[in-house]
């Protein structure tokens, strides 16, 4: 099962990332005064990521019990909730991860890192 502690140290290892609260909870950014690209809710058990608004429905559709969003909070945003413990293992935690920091990494990271699926080119 994954954990808060994995959280951290799989975001804090993507390029450019940190941590700083926000919201009473730890949040992790793309870069220094970057977008928050991930978010451990207040009981270490579920974390926020970025996800279109698009993608939202089909996840929680086809996985509901790891994937949802905070009614109320989450509605018009381009955000998810994923509950840890229904992760398959630390590979779909990194997956997740990465996914929504390529959502909110700069272009300029995105640029200096396409090993990780950033952009190149003009």
């Amino acid at each position: 099962m994954a954990t808060a502690d994995d959280v951290r140290r799989i975001a804090l290892a993507l390029p450019g990332a940190v941590e700083k609260p926000a919201w009473g909870m730890p949040t992790f950014r793309a870069g220094e005064g970057g977008r928050i690209f991930a978010s451990l809710d207040d009981d270490d058990q579920v974390i926020g990521v970025k996800c279109p608004k698009g993608d939202r429905e089909e996840l929680i559709a086809a996985e509901p019990d790891k994937f949802f969003i905070r009614a109320g909070h989450d509605d018009n945003h381009a955000w998810l909730r994923v509950r840890l413990g229904a992760l398959d293992d630390e590979e779909e935690l990194h997956a997740v991860l990465l996914d929504s920091w390529r959502q909110a990494a700069p272009r300029r990271l995105l640029e200096a890192h396409p090993e990780l699926g950033g952009v190149s080119g003009p």
